[in-house]
């Protein structure tokens, strides 16, 4: 999204209103994932704090959807305690269930836009979403510090966490800047992965 996303509601309105329910929607169900499979692995921090909900205004807050709105800005995050998780790898888990959910609404967008006879401006706009979710999924897999990535990096390396502060400072820095660089190559990996899954599903289907 670029920084005058909010211009996009006098230029093309019915884009800003599909890119803003298709990221809403995504990062919420990304969000509810990361806090239903906390709660499986034992710790019920997200679930006590009403994050078991596709409630934006929960997942988000009102300052992400505020800001997604002018900037095309947003993010999600559910609090969870590791010391309550049961199993070693638990915090991998969760860190992977949100990208899974992107994964499922993307595969979930692509086989309704292949196989059910819609209108076209509906079929552009799941072609939209099932993008957007796969590009999520890229990118929340990414192992920079803030991201689902670092954090399963982190469970099975977790020396890494305790290196200098200042380095990873600097490196989580850098590996942002490169992802805003390239960010159009993401979306690119995204819109390849659609056609993959658009033609796996056509050529299955017959």
């Amino acid at each position: 999204m670029n920084s005058l996303f909010i211009s996009e509601l006098w230029r093309n309105p019915q884009f800003f209103l599909v890119a803003f329910f298709f990221v809403v929607f995504s990062v919420s169900c990304h969000e509810f994932m990361h806090a239903w499979v906390a709660l499986k692995q034992g710790d019920p921090t997200a679930a006590d704090r009403g994050h078991l909900t596709l409630n934006p205004l929960r997942q988000m807050g009102l300052w992400s959807l505020i800001l997604f709105a002018f900037v095309g800005i947003a993010w999600g995050a559910v609090p969870v305690n590791p010391a309550n998780f049961r199993h070693r790898h638990s915090r991998a888990l969760v860190a992977l269930a949100g990208p899974s959910a992107n994964l499922m609404l993307g595969i979930i967008f692509a086989l309704v836009f292949a196989l059910v006879p819609l209108p076209e401006v509906t079929r552009n706009n799941l072609v939209y979403g099932a993008a957007l979710n796969f590009a999520l999924l890229l990118l929340n897999l990414l192992p920079v510090p803030g991201l689902d990535g670092w954090s399963v990096l982190a469970d099975f390396f977790p020396k890494i966490e305790r290196c200098d502060s200042e380095w990873i400072k600097g490196a989580f820095f850098v590996l942002i800047a490169l992802v805003f660089f390239f960010m159009e190559y993401l979306w690119i990996a995204a819109g390849l992965m659609v056609s993959c899954v658009v033609g796996l599903i056509t050529l299955i289907a017959g």
